[in-house]
């Protein structure tokens, strides 16, 4: 979850390294720091918080070189202090670490053996310390670096830079992402492609258990074996207004705003010209083949994941089952040659869920991922990758991922009707035309800006909100509980509207607004009857629903969000709008960091 950068350049890094940082700050944001070598002499700089406070400190005291290696951390082991900050120096070697280390307290305990202390708490020391101790052992910092990762135990992406060593890096992973960057006369290292948009548009991605000996000549590279590989150099095109944020005040907002137009485009890419037809790459799926989906995935792709459950088995009538990837492989279920294995991933690097992935390898017919990040791991280890085409996602709180997710995974359940006789060809083009005319009434949902504010305002003021939904609306429910706790630090829980009764409705009073997520679909009236048994106990509904919903609803609803009117099929798409605006202004309401909320990372690269 942490950011790693490393740069050989023909100028000065320190600033390189910063700006390429910033880039990774969505990985973590509890400290930071950077390493060179200057004329030989290696030397760091590390300051706890954000990024600016490395900066404010380079600038009292700087730090020359023209080759360094940098860090933005997501503290694991040892809590966000300067000592526990990366790089990590044990004399010669600095090392910057993204992953866990498994047995680093078996090989600390072999190193306090030998006499060698240690000064953190962090499971990084003990990779500097090794190769420290190997280095005083007559290894070469190359051959030093080899040996002690292989006595490495875990996930990690590594980045090693060396006192006497002006042009050579030493990168590493093994369960964690990280590219190489080609450039003229320069070399770079970082934990994606973002951070080296910048600087490079060529750029190699390192396969599981690689290793890269890294000089301003180029990269050679040696797989999990110790054997040379030839890993391709791939042109990639990032947009650097991807990563900025246009005007609006937070990622966020920009990136609630974007939904309409990439939505667009994410349904031409998927949706014939003519807009009858769903076009997959790679000889596409046919849904005949599977008797039962899997699908796994964790927190807002979760919540995907159970919306399309809904979708698959109502209008496909292909049972699912949905896991949380955390969990899934430990249970070790039984998975059966006619199992379609689905994984949702924003980065596509999610660790639970990449170990999920492999655990379903040889069991499951097919394994289809959708992702963000179509270089990633996850896609890169299926048998099919389908992109969500969300473009950088900035935010740690995900907004367009989520309704990019929902578009791919509608258009999949579409087509599994199709294929198993179930849907006709009229009824699929008349969904489509549907979802050709979705980002024209999501423009509508973001102009009720004015009405989320309101709402917010009264949202900011409690200490616990409910969420409401039935059907396919109880997984958005989910999604806009987690969506208030993540960025406004407000406990919010989600339930199924039928459940109230079971016991949540113990929590309802006067102080606990209850938000219930209600288009008039079918199941509208149930969801008023829940809403009535809040508000006869004192409740407060705010009730998020289209003009035709807002007139059956009746009176005693304390703010009613009207919403455009819309085939069911799609409305958790449209209704994920209004889920995010509530969650973003009750945040900026309260001041809270809406971008970087606490404790939390954008890219979860560690179990």
């Amino acid at each position: 979850m942490c950011g790693i950068v490393g740069v050989l350049g023909q100028h000065e890094v320190a600033p390189i390294i910063v700006e390429a940082l910033k880039r990774l700050e969505y990985r973590g944001y509890d400290s930071a720091g950077i390493a060179t070598v200057n004329d030989g002499q290696l030397d760091r700089r590390r300051a706890v918080g954000k990024l600016v406070n490395l900066s404010d400190l380079l600038v009292h005291e700087p730090l020359a070189g023209k080759s360094g290696i940098g860090h933005t951390r997501w503290a694991t082991h040892g809590a966000p202090t300067v000592n526990n900050a990366h790089p990590h120096q044990a004399g010669p070697v600095a090392v910057v670490h993204n992953g866990i280390i498994e047995n680093f307290r078996v090989l600390r305990a072999e190193l306090a053996e030998k006499g060698i202390k240690f000064q953190t708490e962090t499971d990084t020391e003990t990779i500097a310390l090794l190769a420290q101790y190997y280095i005083s052992e007559g290894l070469d910092p190359s051959e030093a670096a080899a040996k002690t990762i292989s006595r490495l135990e875990g996930a990690f992406a590594l980045c090693f830079l060396f006192h006497g060593e002006d042009d050579l890096m030493i990168a590493a992973r093994q369960g964690s992402p990280l590219a190489i960057g080609h450039g003229d006369g320069e070399m770079f290292v970082g934990s994606d492609a973002i951070a080296l948009a910048p600087m490079t548009s060529r750029i190699t991605y390192l396969e599981e258990g690689d290793r890269a000996v890294v000089t301003r000549a180029g990269a050679e590279i040696f797989d999990a074996k110790g054997k040379r590989a030839n890993r391709p150099v791939k042109k990639i095109k990032i947009d650097a207004t991807q990563v900025e944020k246009g005007g609006h005040k937070h990622f966020m907002a920009k990136e609630i705003a974007e939904q309409p137009t990439v939505l667009a485009d994410a349904i031409s890419h998927y949706v014939s010209t003519d807009g009858t037809a769903i076009t997959l790459p790679d000889g596409g799926l046919d849904f005949t083949q599977y008797d039962r989906i899997v699908m796994v995935a964790c927190g807002t792709a979760n919540y995907a994941c159970l919306t399309a459950k809904y979708w698959f088995e109502q209008i496909a009538r292909l049972p699912v089952e949905v896991d949380i990837a955390s969990e899934f492989r430990y249970r070790e279920p039984p998975i059966t040659a006619r199992t379609l294995a689905i994984f949702v991933s924003q980065s596509g690097e999610t660790a639970d869920t990449l170990a999920a992935l492999r655990y379903c390898v040889d069991k499951a017919d097919k394994i289809l991922s959708v992702v963000n990040v179509q270089e990633s791991s996850i896609a890169r280890e299926s048998d099919m990758a389908l992109p969500i085409l969300a473009g950088t996602e900035i935010g740690v709180a995900s907004t367009k991922a989520f309704t990019c997710q929902l578009n791919v995974l509608a258009l999949l359940a579409l087509k599994a009707a199709q294929d198993r006789g179930v849907m006709d060809q009229q009824t699929l083009s008349d969904h489509l035309s549907a979802l050709r005319n979705l980002p024209g009434l999501m423009n509508q949902a973001l102009g009720t800006a004015d009405a989320m504010k309101s709402a917010a305002r009264k949202l900011a003021q409690a200490q616990d909100v409910l969420f409401l939904g039935r059907g396919a609306m109880f997984p958005l429910a989910l999604e806009g509980a987690l969506k208030l706790k993540e960025i406004s630090y407000i406990h919010a829980e989600g339930y199924a509207s039928g459940e109230l009764k079971h016991g949540p409705i113990a929590l309802v009073d006067k102080k606990v607004p209850v938000v219930v997520i209600a288009p008039s679909d079918p199941l509208f009236d149930k969801s008023v009857s829940n809403m009535q048994e809040v508000m006869a106990r004192n409740g407060k509904v705010i009730l998020v629903t289209d003009s035709k919903g807002a007139k059956d609803a009746g009176d005693g609803v304390w703010q009613v969000l009207l919403m455009p009117e819309i085939e069911p099929f799609l409305a958790p798409i449209l209704y994920a709008i209004p889920a995010q605006l509530l969650a973003y202004y009750t945040a900026v309401a309260k001041g809270t960091d809406v971008d970087q909320p606490r404790n939390l990372a954008k890219s979860v690269t560690v179990e």
